[in-house]
């Protein structure tokens, strides 16, 4: 078996799988930057607004999550079409995300528009951070739709082999959301003085050009995914609806159990104060970048096992399945290693936080260095393999067994009863990995997750 899975690093197996990754690496990266940039620019005003804005960045996190949930039924539809060589499902299959991601973008922007006081007050008793945060929460809420278009086309572009054009324009994106940043927050160029509220209307604004000029290129360019009215009326068949939930519901709900976990154990570290809360937002934005590798190489897998089973060349995905995990693997040590090594350099530019928060931060960041080679094995075989092939009642049962019947209590009760530092709080969150880690691998090696999703269709 080991002959057969190296194999594919002798080939252009390698090469092509970083194509793919690296730009969706980069995009992650990008989208990343938009909370560091935030939690930069208003850590010099205080390590209020860094807990407020680490709490709404987690509500808007969950929301996020939940969108890219809704787009992995289109992603994985739309891999198989394009590996069957089927365009116009291709056509289809995207801007029915589209729709469906609309749909959900309604939902959460109106949750986080009309509730973002009871949203903020999950995680913090502090009546400032509250206030801060539901200011924060309830102008951003009109991001929703950019993220839902966005991602929507990211994954049709993804499955086309075509990531870099969606990661171009978010770095226009995020270029035009640092400016607006620092006019907004600081009050430049003749602009009064907004603080949060100035980062909120930045990352809206710089959200919607984006979207702009994305949708404006693919358009001018007669590009296959510049669909129009009619396509997405024959995407609305409901026999194209039922396939598509079938896929989407089971990893929308997926993902908006996991995230909103990962909100849990945000609220369980900001019972101990401001100052955990404070840290703790800090290192979101860090997490998000170290692991942006690993995403990126997760869904470029994702993409070429996809387009595997869709040519129904069974035994080859079989095989990418394993070369991927121990590729991630790999990465996942480089990555650890550059972490430790910019420990420092990394955590200096959070200049106001106090002596006391900023060592809780050194410790939190050691712990997650440790917890990507952890999270790097079922990353992997959970994107990249078993959802490629459908297999995703397998994945949600596994999430939720993991988090909500392991890794949660467990972290509460050495929280809540026991009482231990936060950093040891902070390092149950490997907890879940590890079991991710030995159920992945098990379902891997049994080959159920081996299916095409499009075989019939047209």
């Amino acid at each position: 078996m080991f002959n057969l899975v190296f194999h594919h690093f002798k080939g252009d197996f390698v090469r092509r799988l970083l194509l793919i990754a690296f730009p969706i690496a980069l995009q992650t990266m990008l989208f990343s930057s938009r909370s560091l940039v935030d939690i930069l620019m208003l850590g010099q005003l205080g390590e209020l607004d860094v807990a407020a804005i680490g709490i709404a960045g987690r509500a808007l996190f969950v929301a996020t999550i939940m969108l890219f949930g809704v787009t992995t039924g289109g992603a994985m539809l739309t891999a198989q079409y394009w590996g069957a060589g089927n365009q116009q499902g291709v056509k289809q299959s995207t801007a029915l995300t589209v729709v469906m991601t609309t749909l959900t973008a309604m939902i959460a922007g109106s949750v986080f528009l009309f509730f973002p006081e009871q949203v903020i007050g999950l995680a913090t008793q502090s009546q400032a951070v509250i206030e801060l945060g539901a200011d924060y929460l309830r102008i951003t809420s009109f991001s929703m739709f950019a993220v839902a278009w966005g991602s929507s086309m990211a994954v049709g572009l993804r499955a086309m082999h075509q990531p870099g054009i969606s990661t171009f324009f978010s770095a226009i994106g995020i270029a035009l959301n640092m400016f607006l940043n620092w006019v907004l927050i600081f009050g430049h160029l003749g602009m009064p003085a907004m603080g949060i509220a100035g980062a909120a209307l930045a990352t809206v604004a710089s959200g919607l050009v984006e979207i702009s000029l994305l949708y404006g290129y693919l358009y001018s360019r007669r590009h296959l995914l510049a669909f129009g009215f009619s396509v997405m009326l024959e995407a609305l068949e409901w026999s194209k609806i039922r396939r598509f939930l079938s896929l989407s519901l089971p990893t929308t709900l997926n993902h908006l159990a996991w995230s909103a976990g990962i909100f849990v154990y945000h609220a369980i570290i900001g019972q101990a104060g401001v100052q955990g809360l404070a840290a703790l937002s800090v290192m979101t934005p860090i997490e998000s970048f170290s692991l942006a590798l690993i995403i990126g190489i997760s869904n470029a897998s994702a993409v070429m096992i996809g387009n595997q089973l869709g040519a129904n060349r069974m035994e080859e995905a079989y095989y990418q399945a394993w070369a991927v995990a121990f590729f991630n693997l790999f990465c996942g040590v480089l990555v650890a290693l550059t972490m430790l090594l910019m420990k420092d350099i990394v955590l200096d530019l959070f200049s106001a936080l106090s002596g006391d928060t900023r060592e809780l931060a050194e410790r939190f960041f050691i712990v997650f260095a440790i917890a990507i080679i952890v999270k790097s094995i079922p990353m992997t075989m959970i994107v990249g393999v078993l959802r490629a092939g459908g297999d995703i009642r397998f994945c949600f049962y596994q999430d939720i067994a993991a988090q909500w019947l392991i890794g949660i209590p467990v972290t509460a009760f050495a929280a809540l009863v026991l009482k231990l530092p936060l950093e040891w709080i902070y390092a149950m969150l490997m907890l879940e990995e590890l079991v991710k880690c030995v159920g992945s691998t098990i379902r891997v090696k049994t080959r159920a997750w081996m299916n095409n999703l499009v075989a019939g269709t047209h």
